[in-house]
């Protein structure tokens, strides 16, 4: 992207005239790759956390849940919850007391499942990370997968009637389940609420740095030392299972998108195709073992086995179009 030149000008400096390295070389490459990446991504992450934090201070998890349980929104629940999940930060490992509070609001199950899929897939570090190492059309193709895959997910999952799966203690919770008074909230200008807005911002930022700097680590090695062709014998489109054995793969890996994109990155600059690649980050944000040990508490192994079998079926599907597409 041309308006990261001069951050490759810097990087090239560092590396090859100040510390002497030289170019065209298996360390060269790793560190200038490292130096380069983590400055863009740095940059990227935290402006997109600042806008993206103006838009969550209007929409924080309880307005989100309240909003849900008390609006007709005319068949658009589940659009709705998904860019929700988009535009509110979330973890796969905030599952149990975020699926809590939807159902103590009577959001029906789907449309949680909905708002569940898509906040760890696609986030304010997502974004900003994918922009960084794919550029922005593959970014808006990401984001839209992304919404579209809690959509479908969603509707799948309620479809089925799952709340008997539910533990006995969620059960009784959903039959009582009765929506609290909102309380009022001061209203504050966006320049008032711009002084915390910027202090979460750093925070995010200052939370996610260590993956950030792992992963890139991790890519700069794999860009700097791996053969070009390691990944293309292995991965290709005209192996059919390549995309379905990423997502297999990715679930053990418990990661984050600051840690996992800058590795997908390098995989798909070695010749992995991008829709295999994406498969696998996905496989590795949306779906954990850490998770499922987690909705363990609130659902029984048949729930969790229905709920990770679907959305992996259609992180599958995502990865196959993103091969077609691209």
């Amino acid at each position: 992207m041309n308006m990261f030149n001069w951050l490759q000008f810097f990087a090239d400096w560092l590396i090859y005239s100040v510390f002497s390295i030289q170019q065209n070389t298996k360390l060269g490459d790793a560190l200038n790759f490292f130096v380069f990446d983590t400055l863009k991504i740095a940059l990227l992450l935290f402006v997109i956390t600042i806008i993206m934090g103006i838009i969550n201070s209007y929409f924080p998890v309880e307005k989100v849940r309240n909003f849900l349980s008390r609006n007709k929104l005319y068949g658009l629940e589940y659009l709705f919850s998904s860019i929700f999940g988009v535009i509110t930060p979330f973890c796969s490992c905030s599952s149990v007391p975020l699926f809590i509070g939807f159902v103590k609001g009577g959001i029906p199950l789907g449309i949680t499942f909905t708002y569940l899929i898509t906040a760890p897939l696609v986030n304010e570090v997502a974004i900003a990370i994918f922009a960084g190492a794919f550029g922005l059309k593959v970014t808006a193709i990401y984001v839209a997968t992304g919404v579209l895959l809690g959509i479908i997910g969603g509707v799948t999952l309620g479809k089925l009637n799952l709340e008997k799966q539910l533990s006995p203690w969620v059960q009784n919770i959903i039959t009582n389940a009765q929506t609290e008074e909102e309380l009022e909230e001061e209203i504050l200008s966006i320049f008032q609420r711009f002084p915390s807005i910027l202090k979460e911002g750093c925070n995010i930022v200052k939370g996610v740095s260590l993956y950030i700097i792992i992963g890139i680590a991790i890519g700069g090695v794999m860009h700097g030392f791996l053969p070009t062709d390691f990944f293309e014998y292995y991965i290709n489109k005209d192996q059919w299972y390549a995309v379905p054995l990423a997502v297999i793969i990715g679930v053990p890996m418990y990661s984050n998108a600051a840690g996992v994109i800058p590795i997908v990155q390098v995989l798909v600059a070695k010749g992995v195709p991008l829709g295999t690649a994406i498969a696998f980050m996905m496989g590795v944000i949306g779906l954990s073992l850490p998770e499922a040990m987690l909705l363990k508490k609130i659902m029984n192994w048949k729930l969790i086995a229905i709920y990770f079998g679907t959305i992996a079926f259609f992180m599958i599907l995502s990865g196959y179009l993103f091969n077609f597409i691209l």
